[in-house]
């Protein structure tokens, strides 16, 4: 039950980072983006070394005890691969325009000087938090799953993702804000579109834990290392080099794998 609270308030911490998000684009002047490169290359190290030393392996191991060495290896892969399919799926069919992952600066607020009431642009504002909500789904799954099986790997995770949603929360902020001009609106939006990372953990607990052997997890813990990788090479690295600054992203993946490897050396 310790590990179950645990996971769940990790959980919610992520989720939680898009209004954090949202905050710095309602008041900072400008966007930092040093800041913003160096710590979504810093995220994207973090997820996947830890995916590709720690997870998959588990998963293996998982995996070859219930069905024996070339099953467990087989079915290891098929996973792993079938949670980057799932993932890639949902970015699918997300339309460009209501993707969260376009990039957005803080000074893009101050470019609309007076609210104009737009019912279409209200709906586009809307789609697009809908569309972080959507994605943040199975970000949500893996971050319980992890925590749960090991609550030092899954605090790991869970920080990589909430640096990863902040600016999410800056990019459903600017296009709601410009639909409606209303900051509050805006704000509500972008929280809420964050909460469905503990929504997914809690249907992860309800739909999966009861039926959660050696087989079940393993299944699951390499579609989440599937999951974490695409996330990692399809947005976090792509959005950390668009902010301009692809030495510092570089820069930010090594030391996010470094730090990964220490943390587990010493504590995992």
């Amino acid at each position: 039950m310790e590990n179950l609270l645990l996971a769940f308030g990790l959980t919610l911490l992520a989720g939680l980072a898009t209004g954090v998000g949202s905050l710095i684009a309602f008041f900072a002047k400008t966007t930092n983006t040093k800041f913003l490169s160096l710590a979504l290359g810093f995220s994207a190290g973090v997820m996947i070394y830890v995916s590709m030393v720690e997870i998959f392996f588990k998963a293996q191991d998982s995996l070859v005890d219930a069905m024996g060495n070339e099953a467990g290896q087989w079915t290891t892969v098929a996973a792993f691969f079938g949670g980057m399919l799932v993932i890639a799926l949902i970015d699918k069919f997300i339309p460009k325009s209501g993707n969260p992952h376009e990039v957005k600066k803080v000074e893009d607020m101050s470019k609309r000087e007076t609210a104009v009431k737009d019912p279409d642009l209200l709906k586009m504002g809307t789609f697009t938090a809908l569309a972080i909500a959507i994605h943040n789904f199975p970000e949500g799954i893996a971050t319980f799953t992890a925590a749960l099986n090991d609550p030092a790997l899954g605090l790991a995770i869970a920080a990589a993702i909430a640096i990863h949603n902040i600016p999410e929360g800056i990019a459903v902020s600017v296009p709601v804000y410009y639909a409606t001009g209303d900051k509050k609106k805006a704000f509500k939006l972008s929280f809420l579109s964050g909460l469905s990372e503990p929504v997914g953990a809690i249907l992860a607990y309800l739909l999966l834990m009861p039926f959660l052997n050696d087989m079940m997890f393993g299944i699951l813990f390499a579609g989440v290392a599937g999951i974490m990788v695409f996330i990692s090479l399809d947005e976090l690295l792509p959005a950390s080099r668009r902010y301009g600054e692809a030495h510092l992203s570089i820069y930010g993946v090594v030391a996010g794998m470094a730090v990964m490897a220490l943390s587990l050396l010493l504590f995992i």
